[in-house]
């Protein structure tokens, strides 16, 4: 691997090009933070992909992709004189610092619920009213509600045992059915999403990432329904054209496939 040096070297290289292309590139030039923004969360969810496919030179590249708008953001407030790189770099170092006083200080942990809870506590400190402050709000419902739930874990508000967590989502189940037979389609809604929090919960409890479980699935489903696509333009016909029961018998040649 390459030692600091070269890694310093590297990084002052992009810098170095991220100010010629914002000096000289009309594409760049044009870029503010507003319009940055989609791209970043595009390049996020791009990672993300990577990062589940377990493609570890797409995810060298695609974090490549997301370090460049790191800079560009950087160069961007330079620009106004409200920050720089260096201010960037500086502030989460301090960050860390401070958080993590059973490193840079004598605080004491035993393990990682420790760190998690001081984590907390000490965000509460810096000026922080809740300790849910830090979920931002155009999360994916799916993925806050994992946050959420991890912020007040960190707090002490949880559960002791992966048990309860399991009766009381059986308990949602039979509540959802209630309104189910009741035919009440607002609470059917309500339910449904309490039914949802507590199954991203048992997760936690499970150390599985509900997010990560849910996308695998969606992928198994894509690549298996895709197989039943290629059978069915083999025989000449359209999905529409075929029977369940005909669709059922690729569907199991697909799930043997995996």
């Amino acid at each position: 691997m390459n030692t600091r040096e070269n890694q310093l070297k590297a990084f002052d290289r992009l810098l170095t090009i991220m100010d010629e292309l914002r000096e000289q590139c009309p594409w760049d030039k044009k870029q503010t933070l507003q319009s940055l923004r989609h791209l970043t969360i595009e390049e996020t969810y791009e990672l993300g992909d990577a990062i589940l496919e377990n493609d570890l030179q797409e995810v060298k590249k695609e974090l490549g992709d997301l370090l460049l708008h790191i800079v560009f953001y950087a160069r961007i407030g330079s620009e106004t004189n409200d920050f720089d790189i260096a201010d960037v770099a500086n502030e989460i170092c301090e960050k860390l610092i401070f958080r993590h006083p059973h490193i840079y200080s004598d605080v004491v942990v035993k393990d990682e619920k420790d760190v998690q809870r001081n984590w907390e506590l000490l965000k509460l400190k810096e000026g922080k009213q809740s300790v849910l402050e830090g979920v931002p709000k155009s999360l994916p419902a799916l993925v806050k509600a994992n946050r959420i739930q991890d912020k007040v874990a960190g707090v002490g508000f949880d559960w002791e045992e992966p048990q309860q967590v399991f009766e009381k989502l059986q308990e949602e189940l039979g509540e959802l059915q209630h309104e189910v037979d009741e035919n009440n389609a607002d609470k059917i809604e309500a339910e449904f999403g309490d039914v949802l929090f507590s199954m991203i919960n048992y997760a936690r409890f499970l150390k599985v990432d509900p997010e990560n479980a849910l996308e695998r699935t969606n992928k198994k489903f894509i690549k298996r329904f895709q197989y039943l696509e290629a059978k069915a333009k083999g025989l000449g016909k359209s999905l529409s054209d075929m029977t369940l029961t005909e669709m059922d018998v690729y569907w199991n040649e697909a799930k043997k496939e995996g």
